[in-house]
């Protein structure tokens, strides 16, 4: 049976040796592992980004590095390829971060949202950093609309709950999940992620905290944001944890 898995992050790359060059953290390593390919087929979509040639240039790097076969989709000024051909046939599709209005707007448009879908009932890994992780979600927080946080509340909803990115690395991240949920805003529950941490999900189900490096454990971590008779809790997740929904 083909297990559908989504790597949700505020993280996936690390510092490369040298001056604006990076690598794989270790979450996107265990990630490759788990296509349990020799050479993984890696596809790049960085449309919350504007697909920008340097951002492409130093992922490829640190894919090739990784022994990847890397190929990319994009969407400005038109699509690069096939969206339904080019992901169904990756192992790995890494989505950058950026703008997550912009990037559900253009993967509508272009038929990337049900190529996405098809791709993960099929197997394909599907992960991404922050607009990367939101998009899977029903929504979340987002700079998408200026520099005051604001709802997105049209994310594809693979995923049945609402996604928190950057959690500890922006002030106004928490205290708008938290509001945001409770006037139902956004779903009842979600999921969050601090800085360099991500979230496997298994089917719909949250799995596995992750990072990118060696976490302490009153470090870095993801969170269960709930509402229950009015009230918000916070249950915090740490990294190496198995998570489930009760």
């Amino acid at each position: 049976m083909t297990t559908r898995r989504i790597l949700a992050t505020s993280g996936g790359f690390v510092a490369g040796p040298t001056q604006r060059s990076v690598r794989l953290g270790q979450m996107l390593l265990d990630a490759l592992a788990l296509t349990k390919k020799t050479r993984p087929r890696v596809c790049l979509v960085y449309t919350a980004s504007g697909d920008p040639d340097d951002y492409y240039a130093r992922s490829y790097e640190a894919f090739n590095a990784a022994g990847c076969d890397v190929s990319e989709l994009r969407l400005f000024l038109q699509p690069s390829a096939n969206p339904e051909e080019r992901l169904t046939t990756s192992d790995l599709v890494w989505i950058g971060g950026g703008s997550v209005a912009n990037l559900l707007a253009l993967w509508r448009l272009h038929g990337v949202d049900d190529a996405m879908r098809l791709a993960w009932e099929h197997g394909v890994i599907l992960g991404g950093v922050s607009a990367g992780s939101l998009c899977w979600h029903v929504g979340g927080t987002t700079d998408s609309f200026g520099p005051e946080l604001q709802p997105v509340t049209n994310g594809l909803a693979f995923l049945p709950y609402a996604n928190g990115v950057h959690y500890d690395s922006e002030a106004q991240r928490r205290p708008l999940l938290h509001d945001l949920v409770r006037r139902g805003v956004l779903p009842e529950r979600a999921f969050a992620t601090d800085d360099h941490v991500g979230l496997w999900y298994e089917g719909i189900e949250p799995a596995l905290v992750v990072a990118d490096y060696p976490v302490a454990p009153d470090g870095a971590a993801a969170y269960d944001v709930q509402l229950a008779n009015g009230k918000i809790s916070e249950r915090r997740l740490e990294v190496g944890r198995r998570v489930s929904l009760t």
